[in-house]
Parts: C-alpha cells; structure tokens; sequence
C-alpha cells in the first residue's frame, strides 16, 4: 500500500480557505496527483483542505470521503511562558526541549502542559480513525506493526493538515508528534509519502519514502 499525506494550499485562516497563492498551489498539486492511480480519497472537515482537495478531485472527477478526525489536531497546550494557550506545534525551542517527556512517542501526551488539554484522548482518537481506514483498505494494527490481511498495492490520498499530519505519522512510525512538530517542516501543498514493507508474508511496516514534497512547485518554477 502507498499512503500520500498532504497538507492543504497556503491558508486564510480567517475565512478557513485559501489564499490566491493558495489556489494557485493546490492547481499545481492537482495536475501532480491527478497523474496517479488512487484508489480512495479522504479529506478533513475544514474549508481549507477540502478547497485543496476540490481541485484534485475536480479534475479526476472524483469524490473524497469526509473524515472528522483529519481535521487539524485542536488541543491548544498550555504556553510555559504563562501567555495564554498556544497550538501544541508552536512552542519556543528552548521551552519544549526541556520537557523530556516530550521525546518519547508513549509520553509526550502525558506532559503536564498537554495533559491539561487532554491531548492522549485526542491523539487516541486520531490513532483509532487512521487505524480503522487502513483496516477497511486490509491492514489491521497489531502491537506496532500492521497485519496484511488484504495486501495490496492501493494508493490512498489524505487531504489534512500540518499538526494532524505529524500525529499521523506519530502513530505509524513510533515517533513523539511533539519532536515532529518542532523538527519538522511541511509547506503547504506538501506531499508525504510512505510505502508498506512486507518482506515477511502477512507483516506490514509504513516506510516514509518522502516528507513534505513540493516538487510539484519547483517544477511550475
């Protein structure tokens, strides 16, 4: 299986859409991932990545299944600083790497900062929706591996979101989200992709082959 994570265009966020930079992006996306041979589309709830999506799914005359769980991670973490609440991927580097909870994948959410806004819950929830849609396409979570139940050769697109993505792949690859957060950097319209490895019959591990592909930019110069 191939899953594609792609974040949405350039955002006006105060209309929960795209800016003109951000169409013109999400129109580039669309010729890219239009090229491919995707066997289901999912989307986030919120304007912004469905605006993406549209276009993609416009020009393949493709419909996307909603999926309220791809919506953008929404606990807000308390700032260290005591200035109010801050998204979980904004913290000052020199705040969050003193939290060493933060670098393990079974205790970021256990930070008492993140605890307070009940981050586990929200991750859990993400977590058991990601793993429900792989299971619906043959791939069944056990332990920190997936079943091949079905193996197969699809490729799934989903349409989310910077922080939910680093969740995603939090739960798939065994890291904190809090280190990829602040470690990594998706731009907008940027493709991730990761391939199953199933060298054993019936055992299958997600291998990111890329993370936050813009090449379809680079390419429109």
């Amino acid at each position: 299986m191939k899953l594609l994570i792609v974040r949405h265009g350039d955002p006006n966020y105060a209309i929960d859409s795209l800016t003109p930079t951000g169409w013109k992006e999400a129109e580039l996306l669309a010729e890219r991932i239009s090229k491919l041979d995707v066997n289901a589309f999912y989307v986030s709830p919120l304007g912004r990545a469905k605006d993406t999506a549209s276009l993609t799914l416009n020009r393949m005359s493709r419909t996307a299944e909603e999926m309220p769980w791809l919506r953008e991670f929404s606990p807000a973490g308390r700032d260290p600083n005591k200035k109010g609440n801050k998204p979980m991927w904004d913290w000052l580097p020199q705040d969050w790497t003193a939290q060493p909870q933060l670098y393990h994948p079974d205790t970021w959410f256990d930070q008492p900062d993140y605890a307070a806004v009940n981050a586990k819950a929200e991750f859990q929830w993400v977590a058991e929706g990601l793993d429900s849609l792989l299971a619906k396409h043959g791939y069944v979570r056990q332990g920190k591996l997936y079943r091949a139940e079905q193996p197969n050769e699809d490729t799934i697109v989903l349409f989310c979101h910077f922080g939910l993505e680093c969740v995603l792949l939090g739960h798939l690859l065994g890291i904190s989200p809090a280190v990829m957060w602040h470690g990594f950097c998706a731009a907008p319209t940027s493709v991730t992709t990761l391939v199953t490895e199933e060298r054993r019959e019936g055992i299958a591990y997600f291998r990111m082959s890329s993370f936050g592909d813009i090449s379809h930019l680079y390419v429109a110069d």
